[in-house]
């Protein structure tokens, strides 16, 4: 039996193509159909994301099954030509699969190491592909195993620990200027995108109130509905101010819409209590001289850029570390597969070693003469015990070793030392 995984990424191939290859949802379960009955496949996988598409089998010793992967992609996704696939896909067998699936499971194969949506979409073909009965054996072992190494890495290093996008930068700085975010009120000049995820975080964090306001009222409206916001007519923006803790500006305006001294009067106003005002609209909406009174804490996009910058190098960093652990959880899965690997021949000495001890038994049985059962009970375990004593030496060595690199080579001279079949 072959473990294989075949797929591309976002290093491979650009996104035209991974579109191109990308199963939809709802698709989905019919391919791993067709997958599961795919001459020579025994288990599969499909992982379909915006930044990979890979499928993961078990195969019989006698299939390509890089081969038959690479089939399976062209004809479920309607490709007129394998050879226009073939430049863009990799593929990695045994302990290079092991450890290929372990690290996507870790986010460390991901564009932005250590985010944690790849987790879950792994999770969630797992599940698919558990319901359509594609998954009965080593390779289920392996994916549960990849969970599980994703949790030590995550437990064990802080890769995911510091933000590496623009909006939720700014979340973090957030909380180090006000600890927590419970009860926080927020507000959105304009309706970006940016400003949108920025507040999606922020609510998530525990913010009681957002407030949207915009020039265009139904983008505001919008951007409302999605955030869980409530409106604030525009012309009434600076009077609602002094009431905010977090301001969030990215409007379009050709100026500054928040200068110094009107920054000095909200603060008046809010009897010197902390506002931290993060502009990443561009070109700027607050004047940067506001960033020198006191408690005020202004940051634009550059330097929220600057924190995504010194976050992803610690990542980097981590990165070692959980590459450290995802060699040692590799180790272990081989360790584990060449002990269950040894079973079968300790199961065959075992039997070798009784068919002789029955067989003497039975041969001496006539040469004995008359004997009590007590007897016959007494020579019986003295030959068991000498059985036993001969299995013991090869029996132990074979499970001292079963989990080493040296296991392979004391089970073959075993096997042939007693003439044991394959």
């Amino acid at each position: 039996m072959k473990l294989w995984v075949t797929g591309l990424n976002h290093r491979t191939a650009p996104v035209e193509v991974r579109e191109r290859l990308a199963f939809k949802e709802q698709d989905l379960a019919g391919a791993l159909d067709q997958l599961k009955q795919w001459p020579g496949l025994q288990e599969g996988l499909i992982l379909s994301t915006c930044n990979r598409v890979e499928v993961a089998v078990t195969a019989e010793d006698s299939v390509d099954p890089q081969n038959c992967i690479e089939e399976f992609l062209t004809l479920s996704q309607k490709i007129a030509d394998r050879a226009w696939l073939q430049p863009y896909v990799y593929g990695f067998g045994g302990s290079d699969a092991i450890r290929h699936l372990f690290r996507v499971a870790a986010s460390l194969d991901s564009m932005v190491i250590g985010e944690p949506q790849i987790l879950g979409q792994l999770k969630e073909a797992y599940s698919v592909a558990k319901e359509r009965g594609a998954l009965s054996g080593f390779l289920e072992t392996v994916l549960t195993r990849a969970f599980n190494v994703a949790k030590r890495v995550r437990t064990e290093t802080e890769i995911g620990a510091s933000a590496v996008s623009v909006s939720y930068a700014a979340v973090e700085l957030a909380r180090e200027i006000f600890g927590s975010l419970k009860n926080r009120k927020v507000m959105l000049i304009g309706a970006g995108k940016m400003s949108e995820l920025a507040a999606r975080h922020l609510s998530r964090s525990g913010v009681s109130q957002i407030l949207v306001t915009n020039r265009t009222r139904t983008r505001a409206e919008e951007v409302a509905e999605m955030v869980g916001g409530t409106i604030v007519e525009y012309e009434r923006m600076y009077a609602a101010l002094p009431e905010v803790d977090i301001v969030i500006t990215s409007s379009g305006a050709p100026d500054y819409i928040l200068r110094k001294d009107q920054a000095k009067r909200i603060i008046e106003a809010r009897k010197n209590r902390p506002i931290f005002i993060i502009d990443i609209a561009v070109p700027r909406n607050v004047e940067p001289s506001v960033n020198e009174i006191d408690n005020v804490f202004l940051y634009d996009i550059d330097d929220l850029q600057r924190v995504v910058a010194t976050n992803l190098r610690g990542r980097f960093d981590e990165a070692v570390e959980a590459d450290r652990i995802v060699s040692e959880e590799v180790e272990r899965l081989e360790g584990w597969l060449r002990s269950r690997q040894a079973v079968p021949l300790i199961v065959s000495l075992q039997n070798q070693f009784e068919q002789i001890r029955a067989g003497e038994m039975e041969r001496m049985r006539g040469k004995l003469g008359s004997l009590t059962p007590q007897q016959l009970e007494a020579v019986d375990a003295l030959a068991r015990g000498i059985i036993n004593k001969i299995a013991h030496g090869p029996i132990a060595e074979l499970r001292k070793n079963a989990g080493n690199s040296d296991g392979m080579a004391v089970a073959e001279v075993i096997r042939r030392a007693f003439r044991l079949d394959d």
